[in-house]
């Protein structure tokens, strides 16, 4: 029987959530939660000079933003330090690791000659094979001893087979002399107490692996399933940096992107399942798999994204927009609506969501229901209410006075006074639609007119026509 399945993030808490992370932590949470395993969370914070418990916060809100659920407690790196370096002193009593009392003045010596003679300067400590009665009563770090000649092959369900000449492998410290485990040992020992089995991660990290290897090997443990995917470039085919726009998930969230686009968005970056560009959360648990992600790097492409945030709004369940349009204008720092104001966006979603890309889009088409009266008509709408106009819709309002407020009748009674008026509707359209909403883009008449129903609508159009 196949043994469960469980794979981690681990991000570095010096910053947001990196669009780049918010991708591999979603790779991570599909690739386990599609087969019943578990997705771990752990915060790398062995830098403590650069570590801020703010920048945890805001990768904490970013993974909730995006609905990436992990199992168990957060785990911090910087805590599990003494289990780091029990390892370390494991590893020196199995003969895998040593002692080394080279000082940086000797480190810098042998640089210098392997500069000289044209060799690597990949540091081979002296110190690896030496008898310990000749070790001197000083500082030491711990180095492993990485191995002499041949290759080291990392087997990436990715890239492929990855060959590393072992001559391209130093002596690595494990354990610097003032006892502090380095990140490279950190990371091994928390991935195997943790029980990860697939390790997904950029493929920044791709070199990393064969270092790490040593240590598995050392300690006789497994090594777990490696998969490097490639990092996301922006439009000019350049790693994504802060040049091509908005580099954090939260900014993302901030400029109204639901996270359900996100998460599709993200998913179809490096990965395929066939030509499908849409699909839902379920779809993409069942269909993820490692299999599909490309080697080649993808680019972010933010008409792409605003695409399928629009075919996500426009299947979304109403409350639940409702929702995540009151989360984010908080997070935006706009002002929130009144019970009121939400009570009437969720009865008009159903006229809202469609075409609308972003929430904020939904929000603009939404206006006419966010208003208050007098209406304030923009540069544009108050073109359409000149006196004629004004006149029009004074005559129009006795003849909704007693129509049934259903769009049926509504349709009827407007078109039929259009007719006595020699005209279309569509040339009543405009001046409605500033006099109900002050916009000249708006959902349609007749539907503004029933979501505001009789009275207030009574009440715009007698507004505009005095």
């Amino acid at each position: 029987m196949c043994s469960e399945i469980v794979t981690r993030f681990a991000p570095s808490p010096t910053g947001f959530l990196h669009i780049g992370g918010a991708r591999t932590a979603l790779f991570n949470w599909l690739y386990a939660r599609g087969r019943g395993g578990k997705f771990l969370l752990r915060i790398e914070d062995t830098d403590r000079a650069r570590y801020t418990p703010e920048a945890t916060q805001a990768i904490l809100q970013g993974l909730s933003w995006l609905g990436l659920d992990h199992d168990g407690d957060v785990v911090s790196q910087h805590e599990m330090a003494p289990r780091h370096a029990e390892v370390a002193h494991a590893l020196l009593e199995k003969g895998a690791a040593f002692k080394c009392f080279a000082t940086q003045d000797d480190i810098e010596a042998f640089r210098e000659t392997a500069r000289a003679e044209g060799r690597s300067t990949l540091y081979r400590s002296p110190w690896r094979d030496a008898d310990p009665s000749t070790h001197p009563d000083a500082p030491f770090v711990i180095r492993i001893k990485a191995p002499d000649g041949g290759q080291t092959v990392i087997r990436d369900a990715v890239q492929g087979d990855v060959v590393i000449d072992n001559a391209q492998l130093d002596d690595m410290i494990l354990l610097r002399s003032d006892g502090s485990p380095v990140y490279m040992l950190a990371v091994v020992v928390d991935d195997h107490d943790m029980g990860v089995t697939h390790v997904i991660r950029g493929d920044d990290h791709l070199n990393n692996a064969a270092r790490q290897m040593m240590i598995y090997h050392g300690m006789g443990w497994g090594v777990p399933v490696w998969a490097h995917i490639p990092l996301i470039h922006g439009d000019d085919g350049k790693k994504l940096s802060k040049r091509h726009g908005a580099l954090g998930a939260q900014e993302y969230q901030a400029m109204g992107y639901p996270a359900a686009g996100m998460r599709n968005y993200l998913a179809r970056l490096g990965w395929s399942h066939g030509d499908d560009e849409f699909f839902s959360d379920a779809q993409a648990l069942d269909w993820f798999d490692i299999d599909g992600i490309r080697k080649s790097p993808p680019q972010f492409d933010l008409k792409k994204l605003e695409n399928i945030c629009g075919q996500h709004i426009a299947v979304s369940d109403d409350a639940a927009l409702r929702r995540e349009i009151e989360n984010y204008l908080e997070v935006a720092k706009l002002s929130a609506l009144s019970d009121a104001q939400a009570d009437g966006l969720e009865r008009a979603m159903y006229c809202l969501k469609e075409r609308a890309k972003t929430l904020p889009e939904l929000l603009e088409k939404g206006h006419f229901i966010l208003a208050s009266r007098p209406i304030e008509p923009d540069t544009q709408a108050r073109k359409n209410l000149d006196p004629v106009s004004c006149g029009i819709l004074g005559e129009l309002t006795p003849h909704l006075q007693d129509a049934s407020w259903n769009r049926e009748t509504l349709e009827e009674v407007l078109n039929g006074f259009a007719a006595s008026k020699d005209t279309k509707f569509g040339k009543l359209a405009g001046p409605l639609r500033a006099a109900l909403a002050g916009r000249t883009v708006t959902p349609s008449v007749f539907d503004m007119m029933l979501v505001l129903g009789r009275s207030e609508t009574m009440a715009r159009l007698t507004d505009a026509a005095t």
